[in-house]
């Protein structure tokens, strides 16, 4: 481990991982608390599963009475019968058409969101792919985030038993399911306790016992390195900012990514006060951030060949008598200057410090995420995120999302927008006050104007996620998506640098 000799500070609490629930695999019903059974459509319609004998005949006959269908989101909950060594029985409806490795994931999340216990899980199953997929979804319903109740009685699956014929591929997927619960953990977590020292803490934490190094930057080390957005955004906190250096460097790897994530600890808006009403929930700004760490983490357990750097950006965003003003001028790392038009738009202002730091390394690819506008979520909705860039890394993203039942979409970044942000005293604002088209667009495009270039003089090809919409979960949990902190994009990013250590080198 890399700590910065002046890292320091108060300790706050360490983060564990709670989700220690035992996995394993039969090619038979075994006993346990509950037994969940898959339901899916017939050929003829009908509402079918797998069980056989007396058990089977017990539960045909269940679901006929109930009038159970197979649909998506079908959850019905009965007592099993006494000779079955079952307390419970838990139907799930697992597709209205033909099941996919998706709706698989997402009916076993569906089922063991509110489960405790043994858990037997019997879906239906074709092949390997399927049964990980049941594993995966049954883990991540599993898991609990953090809360700080006094008394907190929330329900605990003590082990998940996946019957099918094709054995699960546990080592493929627990990083993935881990790095999820840290980032759900870690953005659900009280501002007060969490502030840019502390998240620095707890990532230095996380990252022992890892293949990782880990460096961070306090805000004297910041000024030194010319790191002028971090900085400045910071400067209206009590509490400084921080940048931290997560890198995964593997023997022999050919290829290297550098992922930067918004890492802003509460956003009040700054200067540029939030009202009321939108400052609830500000906590979730540093998702960017806690995703970009924990990304890191799941390639390293699972041995990526390539290499990976996470830029952390962290800041508290804060009003007081030394918080950047409007018309403030900014000075990035590597010298191109911002206009601060609006202190509300700030976490741009941290990724360009990122984006131009991970440049000077010039790494294979780029990619930042970040909860940046609201707009993305006017635009796509609370469960889809906007991609941007180059359009060959973000259809690399967009297919790895749709593999692992994710949604992201493409978006454009027209050069026409650039204008809409020009400066008369600095090369660019970081935004126009009163503009309300394209805010999501306008974001990307002021990003992609920090993007540095490689060595045959293109820029490096470069990707931009804006996860406002889905990084939160306002309404009623879904599958295996918990209400709160969901810990989106997570396993598409994981899923997407694994696709990019053996993709062409032209990936542009």
């Amino acid at each position: 481990m890399l700590i910065s000799p002046c890292y320091g500070g108060i300790a706050g609490d360490s983060l564990t991982l709670g989700n220690m629930t035992s996995l394993t695999h039969s090619r038979s019903l075994v006993s346990g608390d509950v037994l969940v059974v898959g339901v899916s459509p017939h050929a003829d319609g009908a509402p079918t599963h797998r069980a056989r004998g007396k058990l089977g005949r017990w539960i045909s006959d269940s679901i006929e009475r109930l009038g159970f269908d197979a649909g998506k989101d079908s959850v019905s909950t009965i007592p099993a019968p006494s000779w079955s060594g079952y307390r419970t029985v838990v139907l799930v409806g697992v597709s209205t058409g033909e099941p996919s490795t998706s709706a698989i994931r997402y009916a076993a999340g569906t089922a063991c969101r509110s489960l405790s216990g043994d858990v037997v899980i019997h879906i239906p199953t074709k092949n390997t792919a399927d049964a990980t997929a049941v594993a995966e979804g049954a883990l991540l319903g599993a898991t609990k985030t953090m809360t700080r109740k006094s008394s907190d009685s929330a329900p605990l699956i003590t082990s998940i038993t996946v019957v099918s014929g094709s054995v699960p591929n546990v080592g493929l997927i627990r990083p993935g399911v881990d790095a999820v619960e840290i980032v759900r953990d870690l953005v659900t977590e009280a501002p007060n306790v969490l502030s840019p020292d502390e998240l620095a803490r707890r990532v230095v934490d996380l990252a022992k016992g890892e293949n990782l190094t880990v460096e961070v930057l306090d805000e004297k080390a910041l000024e030194r390195g010319g790191y002028g957005g971090i900085v400045g955004v910071g400067a209206g906190s009590s509490r400084p900012p921080r940048l931290v250096v997560v890198r995964y460097a593997p023997k022999g790897a050919q290829r290297h990514v550098a992922l930067i994530g918004k890492g802003i600890t509460f956003d009040t808006g700054g200067l540029s006060l939030k009202p009321a009403n939108s400052m609830i929930g500000m906590k979730y700004d540093m998702t960017g951030a806690a995703t970009v760490f924990a990304v890191t983490r799941a390639l390293a357990q699972l041995s990526a060949p390539i290499a990976v750097t996470a830029w952390l950006c962290i800041a508290e965003n804060m009003p007081s008598g030394t918080a950047v003003r409007p018309n403030d001028v900014l000075t990035i790392r590597g010298g191109k200057t911002v206009e601060i038009t609006n202190t509300d738009a700030e976490g741009r202002v941290v990724l360009a410090d990122g984006l131009v730091a991970a440049s000077e390394e010039k790494p294979d690819y780029i990619i930042d995420v970040a909860t940046l506008t609201g707009a993305a979520r006017v635009a796509l909705g609370d469960r889809i995120a906007g991609a941007m860039g180059d359009t060959a890394l973000t259809s690399v993203i967009t297919g790895a999302a749709g593999a692992v039942g994710e949604e992201a979409w493409a978006m454009p970044l027209p050069d026409y927008l650039l204008p809409i942000i020009a400066s008369e005293v600095a090369d660019i604002a970081n935004a126009k006050v009163g503009n309300t088209a394209g805010g999501m667009l306008i974001g990307g495009v002021f990003l992609r104007e920090f993007v540095g270039l490689d060595d045959t003089g293109k820029r490096i090809p470069w990707a931009h996620l804006d996860i406002a919409g889905p990084a939160n979960n306002g309404s009623a949990p879904y599958g295996y998506t918990p209400k709160g902190a969901t810990g989106t994009m997570v396993r598409t990013l994981i899923a997407t640098v694994q696709r990019l250590a053996v993709a062409p080198r032209n990936t542009r």
